[in-house]
C-alpha cells in the first residue's frame, strides 16, 4: 500500500500565519516521510528549509506534531499570537542580522545572499587576527554546510552556485588584506588542484563551468583553461601548475577523438594523474571502451556536477587504501563493461548496405503533394528581435543545465525542488527581460529553399535554380543498418526527397541560426564581479534563446517561406512536441551523425558572412550558442537514430 495525505490540513487552524504554517509543513514532512509517507501534498512555496526553522518555534512545532507535551497545543497558539503581521521575509532579516558575524556568513553562504557580504567580511576580519583566518573559518564552515546539503540532496545546483557567488565575493574583498601578508597566503592549503578544460574544437563550457564551481565550493583549486584547448596546453600547464587531476569536457561529438587523443599523450609523455571526462556526448562505456584502453592512469567518467566531489575525494584522500580501492573498484568495473561492449557487438549482425538501401522508405510519389517554396533562395534575418523569440523558449533543457530534471511547468509542483526551480526561473527571466530591453545579445540567422532530388539512394543534389541544370552541392546522409522488423524501413535522410528518376520536383530547406552575438563582454563582466551564476545563466538563456529561433524559423518557413502547411495553428506545447509536419534534422544528431555536413550547409548559405557563426577545425560552432540544420517536408519524414554503421557504408 502507498501512503499519501494534504499536509496543509495539519496547520489549517493557523491559516494567515505563514511562519508557523511553513515550519509545520516542514517538520511533519521530515518525520512523516522517515515513518513511510510515500507521497505528500503540499505547496513548495509554503515550505521551510527543516534545518532553518527556529529552534524555539521547532520545539514547539515538533511537541505538538509528537505529542510530546500535555500543554504543546496552548504553547503553539501562544507564540502564534505573539508574532506580529509583518512581512515573513522581513522577520527572518531581523532574525539573523541579529546573529554573530560567524553565524551571519554562514546563512549567507547558504542563502546565496549578497546584500552585506562586503560588510560582514569586514566585521569578521576586524574580529580575527589574520584575514585567512576568515576564509579558513566561518567561510569555509559555511561551504561545508552547503557542500553537505548538496550531497545529501537538501540543496540543488542552483543554489549551491549562488553559494560560491557569495563565497568569491567575500574572498575577493580579503585579497588585498591577505596580499599583505604573505604568510598568511602560504597557510592556506586547498585539498587539490584540479586542472579542467573543453579539449581542442569545442567551444562549449557550461557543464565544465559548474562543476568548476562545484569543486571550488568543496575546497579544490580550480584551473580552468577554458575552450578550445589543444593536448599540448592542457599537458604543459598540468606540469607548470603541479596539477593533481585532469578534467576534460566537450559537448559535441569529434571531441571524444581528441579525449582519445589527450589521453594517448598522457601515456606516451608518462602521466600518472588521473584523467576525469565529462560533458554531454560522453558516457561511462565510451570512456571504457575508448579513452581507459589508452591510458595506464586513472580514467573515470563524471556524470554531472554532484558527482564530481565524490569522484575527486575519493582520487585524492591522504588515506592510501581508500585512494587504492577506489581506483581498483573503478577499474574493475571499466573492464567489465568493456568485456559486455565486446560481447554485445559480437552478438550483432548489421546489414549489408546494399540490403539496407533495399529496405529503404517506399513512397508512392505520385500521390505526395510536393509544394513549391513561395521563396526560393537565400534569405538573410539580422538582427532578429529576441522578443519575438522569447515564446518559443522550451525551458526543459533550462532546468536540466542546471540539474533539475522536470518537464516545465510540472517541475514547479515537484515537492524536491520546486520551490528552487520556480526562483531559478524567476531569476532566469529577470535577466532575460535585461538582455532583450538593453539589446545585450543579438540573433542572427539565415535560411535557404532550394530545388534538390535524391540521387544513388543516400545523397542528394541541390540545384542552383528550378532549372535543375547546375548542382549547387551534394548533401551525403547516412542509412541505418540495424535489422527491422517487418515492415520497418533502414531510414536515411535522403528518402524523404524525391529520387531524381521518378521525375518529381522536390526541395529541401538549410538554416543557421545564432542568439550568442555580443556574449563575451556579458560573460566577461559577470565573472569580473565574481558572479558565476549570472555567468552560467547569461549562456544558458543564450542556448534557449538560439534553440527558440530554429523553432520559430521552421515555424516561418511551413507558414510563410515555403508555405506547406499555411494554416497551421500549434501551441508552444504542441511546437516542442514536434506536432507538425516536416523536420529540422541538425549534423551530429541521431539521424544526421556526420558533422562533416555543416560545412556543406555553411558553403551553401556563406554562413558566416551572413550571420557572424563560424566553424572550429572540429566543426563546433561559435557562438556556442547556435543550431543549424536542414528541412524536410515529407508528410512521413521523422527523426529516427542512425545508430552503428558497417564498414561498406
Amino acid at each position: 500500500a502507498k501512503v499519501s495525505g494534504g499536509i496543509s490540513n495539519i496547520s489549517f487552524s493557523f491559516r494567515g500565519n505563514n511562519i508557523v504554517r511553513e515550519a509545520m509543513h516542514s517538520a511533519f514532512l521530515f518525520h512523516a516521510i522517515k515513518a513511510g509517507l510515500d507521497m505528500g501534498i503540499v505547496n513548495a512555496g509554503q515550505l521551510e528549509v527543516y534545518e532553518e526553522i527556529p529552534k524555539d518555534l521547532l520545539t514547539l512545532v515538533e511537541d505538538v506534531l509528537l505529542n510530546r507535551r500535555k500543554d504543546a497545543t496552548e504553547r503553539l497558539v501562544d507564540f502564534a499570537e505573539s508574532i506580529k503581521k509583518k512581512d515573513k521575509a522581513e522577520a527572518k532579516v531581523d532574525e539573523w542580522r541579529n546573529s554573530s558575524v560567524q553565524e551571519r556568513l554562514k546563512h549567507a553562504l547558504i542563502k546565496g545572499i549578497v546584500d552585506y557580504i562586503e560588510q560582514d567580511t569586514e566585521e569578521a576580519r576586524k574580529l580575527y587576527a589574520k584575514p585567512i583566518e576568515v576564509i579558513e573559518g566561518p567561510l569555509m564552515d559555511g561551504m561545508g554546510v552547503v557542500g553537505d546539503l548538496f550531497g545529501s540532496g537538501k540543496m540543488f545546483l542552483p543554489q549551491v552556485v549562488k553559494s560560491a557567488r557569495v563565497m568569491k565575493k567575500s574572498v575577493a574583498y580579503l585579497i588585498p588584506y591577505i596580499e599583505k601578508d604573505k604568510s598568511d597566503a602560504k597557510d592556506t592549503r586547498p585539498v587539490g588542484k584540479i586542472l579542467m578544460a573543453t579539449v581542442k574544437g569545442d567551444v562549449h563550457d557550461i557543464g565544465k563551468n559548474i562543476v568548476g564551481v562545484v569543486l571550488g565550493c568543496n575546497n579544490y583549486n580550480v584551473v580552468d583553461l577554458g575552450v578550445m584547448v589543444s593536448a599540448e596546453k592542457i599537458l604543459q600547464t598540468a606540469i607548470d601548475e603541479k596539477v593533481d587531476v585532469i578534467g576534460l569536457s566537450g559537448l559535441i561529438t569529434p571531441s571524444l577523438d581528441e579525449m582519445v587523443h589527450v589521453a594517448k599523450e598522457m601515456e606516451r609523455r608518462g602521466f600518472k594523474l588521473p584523467l576525469l571526462i565529462g560533458g554531454a556526448t560522453t558516457s561511462k562505456i565510451h570512456t571504457a571502451v575508448k579513452i581507459a584502453q589508452n591510458y595506464s592512469g586513472e580514467v573515470i567518467h563524471v556524470l554531472d556536477a554532484s558527482r564530481s566531489v565524490p569522484v575527486v575525494s575519493n582520487l585524492l584522500n591522504e588515506d592510501k587504501n581508500v585512494k587504492e580501492n577506489f581506483a581498483r573498484e573503478i577499474k574493475n568495473e571499466y573492464e567489465k563493461l568493456r568485456v559486455n561492449h565486446l560481447k554485445r557487438n559480437e552478438e550483432k549482425n548489421y546489414l549489408t548496405l546494399e540490403k539496407a538501401r533495399a529496405n529503404n522508405l517506399k513512397t508512392d510519389w505520385n500521390k505526395i503533394n510536393l509544394v513549391k517554396p513561395e521563396t526560393l533562395g537565400i534569405t538573410v534575418l539580422q538582427n532578429y528581435p529576441l522578443e519575438s523569440l522569447r515564446k518559443y523558449v522550451d525551458w526543459t533543457p533550462f532546468f536540466l543545465t542546471w540539474e533539475i530534471k522536470g518537464k516545465y511547468p510540472a517541475v514547479f509542483e515537484n515537492k524536491k525542488y520546486g520551490t528552487e526551480a520556480k526562483k531559478l526561473y524567476d531569476d532566469a527571466n529577470q535577466l532575460l527581460d535585461k538582455i532583450i530591453s538593453e539589446k545585450l545579445l543579438q540573433a542572427n540567422g539565415i535560411f535557404g529553399l532550394f530545388p534538390a532530388n535524391t540521387i544513388g539512394l543516400d545523397d542528394i543534389e541541390i540545384y542552383t535554380d528550378d532549372t535543375r541544370q547546375g548542382v549547387r552541392r551534394v548533401l551525403h546522409t547516412l542509412r541505418s543498418q540495424t535489422p527491422k522488423s517487418d515492415g520497418l524501413p533502414n531510414l536515411a535522410l535522403a528518402d524523404f526527397i524525391a529520387p531524381k528518376e521518378s521525375g518529381k520536383k522536390d526541395y529541401i530547406g538549410a538554416f543557421a541560426v545564432t542568439a550568442g552575438i555580443g556574449i563575451e563582454p556579458i560573460v566577461e563582466k559577470y565573472e569580473k564581479e565574481h558572479d558565476d551564476y549570472n555567468s552560467i545563466m547569461v549562456k544558458a538563456l543564450a542556448d534557449r534563446l538560439a534553440e527558440a529561433f530554429a523553432e520559430h524559423l521552421h515555424e516561418l518557413v511551413r507558414k510563410k517561406y515555403w508555405a506547406y502547411s499555411p494554416g497551421e495553428e500549434f501551441s508552444n506545447e504542441e511546437l516542442i512536441k514536434e506536432s507538425y509536419k516536416g523536420i529540422r534534422p541538425a549534423p551530429g544528431y541521431p539521424a544526421q551523425p556526420d558533422h562533416t555536413e555543416k560545412r556543406i550547409i555553411f558553403d551553401l548559405l556563406d554562413v558566416e558572412k551572413n550571420s557572424g557563426i563560424k566553424l572550429t577545425e572540429n566543426l563546433a560552432m561559435y557562438p556556442a550558442a547556435s543550431v543549424s540544420g536542414l528541412f524536410f517536408a515529407h508528410p512521413q519524414s521523422k527523426y529516427f537514430n542512425v545508430g552503428k554503421i558497417g564498414k561498406d557504408q
